[in-house]
């Protein structure tokens, strides 16, 4: 099972996040959980096919949660999709899809399942295949929510072959038979018992979606003993009041969930757009929670890395932007590490004219001095420079929340714009 975050932001997209959506990839099958903006480009991008998508799971109707489904249904249209989809999400969810389409005047050439899940509901397996099942639960936000478990069913044990051909077992049929706990009876009468041939059934991997709640014994039901824990953190601590206001979690509450649960690994999302820097709620997380990551968008997250590193490859990666770095080394930066590079290239260039031999040793005495004395002063110059830039550097990480410029901050991920008003997400 491969996890990889599409859209990891809140209410609305940045420079650098998109709206809400991850993809589940198993065996070949994609399962989509929430539809966000652009979260079909997303998902080329990310080296996801969407011919792929099984099933769609919309949490609830905010808008930054199906905003994209519209879009995506209408390209699967046109890629002359013919088997089956399957869209779970909160009453209202097929009326939703039909009226876009009837209103475009579209015929769908594929069919669609729709499992709809009416308020009030306790809990329910919305779809319940041989392999695997998805359990949803309603979470506590501000409007009908729904969060999602994915759950594989479990495998079965390993098969003793040479114990198996002591028994007398040598058929191909014969070793499915024991596999799947059934006993085989021999041409002779023997019969051989699964349970001595089978080892211990393998628990299956598990994945749960919460996202826009407050902290509900629902999120802890749906997290109970998972792999991964994909969980909102929408506040730090210090908004909790807002997050009680608007129906979302902290990064507190997102570890509280996954101690209580005993997850294998949180991985928070859903960050307010007033976090240019994500990873101060990384560290609330993992004061309480550890391991706790942080959702990247295209990233993949692996429940078996041994066997699935390489599968997924993502077509894009985002740059991270900060003035600060050394990205020019790379052949990145901004302006002023452009002219840094160019007024290095001159120094070189002036340098190898200081071999120059003239006529003399009087003149050359005399350009040797003037050369030196112009060096010393640009090496003066760029001392100075040099340590105007480490000071705002200090005196940045010190604004950042850091130990007085002891320690490296993380890099800020999203610009802030003078265009959006970040502080009301």
């Amino acid at each position: 099972m491969i996890i990889v975050p599409l859209g990891v932001g809140s209410a609305t997209p940045t420079a650098t996040r998109h709206l809400s959506s991850v993809a589940v990839w198993r065996e070949g099958s994609v399962y989509l959980f929430d539809c966000g903006e652009n979260a079909q480009m997303r998902m080329l991008q990310g080296g996801l096919k969407r011919s792929q998508i099984d099933c769609i799971f919309i949490s609830h109707f905010d808008t930054d949660h199906y905003s994209g489904l519209v879009g995506l249904l209408s390209t699967l249209q046109l890629q002359r999709r013919d088997r089956e989809l399957t869209i779970v999400g909160p009453e209202g969810i097929q009326e939703y899809v039909e009226w876009n389409f009837e209103f475009a005047n579209i015929d769908l050439s594929y069919p669609i399942n729709f499992v709809e899940v009416e308020e009030g509901f306790e809990e329910k397996r919305v779809v319940d295949e041989d392999e695997f099942y998805v359990e949803a639960r309603p979470l506590n936000h501000t409007k009908f929510c729904v969060g999602y478990r994915f759950q594989e069913k479990d495998k079965p044990g390993k098969v003793d072959a040479e114990k198996a051909q002591e028994q007398g077992i040598s058929e191909d049929w014969q070793y499915k038979e024991l596999k799947a706990g059934n006993d085989v009876e021999l041409d002779d009468g023997t019969v051989v018992k699964s349970a001595d041939i089978v080892g211990h059934p393998r628990p299956g991997d598990s994945f749960a979606y919460i996202t826009d709640t407050k902290y509900c014994p629902n999120s802890v039901k749906l997290a109970m003993n998972t792999n991964v824990l994909f969980h909102e953190s929408t506040f730090s601590e210090s908004l909790s009041e807002k997050a009680e206001e608007t129906g979302h979690s902290t990064a507190k509450d997102a570890a509280r969930v996954a101690n209580e649960a005993k997850t294998k690994l949180l991985v928070i999302t859903h960050f307010s757009a007033r976090y240019t820097n994500e990873y101060v709620l990384l560290r609330e997380a993992r004061d309480d929670f550890f391991p706790t990551w942080v959702a990247t968008e295209l990233r993949p997250i692996f429940t078996d890395p041994a066997h699935e590193k390489g599968i997924i490859q993502p077509k894009v990666y985002l740059k991270e932007i900060n003035q600060n770095n050394n990205s020019d080394k790379n052949g990145g930066g901004d302006s002023s590490s452009g002219k840094k590079k160019r007024g290095r290239k001159k120094k070189k260039r002036f340098r190898k004219r200081k071999n120059y031999s003239g006529k003399g040793k009087k003149s050359r005495k005399k350009y040797s001095k003037s050369s030196s004395s112009s060096g010393s002063r640009k090496k003066r110059k760029r001392r100075n420079s040099n340590d105007k830039n480490n000071n705002n550097n200090k005196k940045n990480n010190g604004n950042n929340g850091g130990n007085g410029g002891d320690q490296p901050q993380p890099k800020q991920i999203t610009p802030r714009t003078p265009f959006d008003d970040f502080d009301r997400f």
